[in-house]
């Protein structure tokens, strides 16, 4: 199992690099698991991953690209919820690499 340390804790990440716990997310947690991304977190990111947590909280479920874009869309409005904008934030697979940032298990249905 992978680890991650932030600060003086240590995580237990799964094989793909998922929380285990999703307790154990913060900040500052997001900051490092951007940071072994290669990504600097800015507010639009924090946005989303906010924006993700609160679709977890509400359903119990990480959503696939197409659910977070209409989520994202319905609460954030037509300029924000669009792939062209996830992907400039999440480049590659939004709703994995979101997910992963927000402390989130991977997307059941992404492969």
């Amino acid at each position: 199992m992978n680890t991650l340390t932030v600060g003086a804790r240590t995580l237990e990440l799964d094989k793909d690099g998922y929380l285990v716990d999703l307790n154990d997310w913060s900040d500052e947690v997001a900051h490092a698991l951007a940071t072994a991304e290669a990504i600097e977190l800015t507010p639009d990111h924090r946005e989303i991953l906010d924006l993700l947590r609160q679709f977890y909280a509400e359903f119990q479920l990480s959503p696939a690209t197409r659910p977070l874009i209409k989520y994202t869309a319905l609460k954030l409005g037509p300029e924000k919820g669009n792939s062209l904008h996830l992907n400039r934030l999440f480049n590659g697979t939004p709703a994995k690499l979101a997910a992963k940032l927000a402390g989130l298990p991977r997307p059941t249905n992404c492969l």
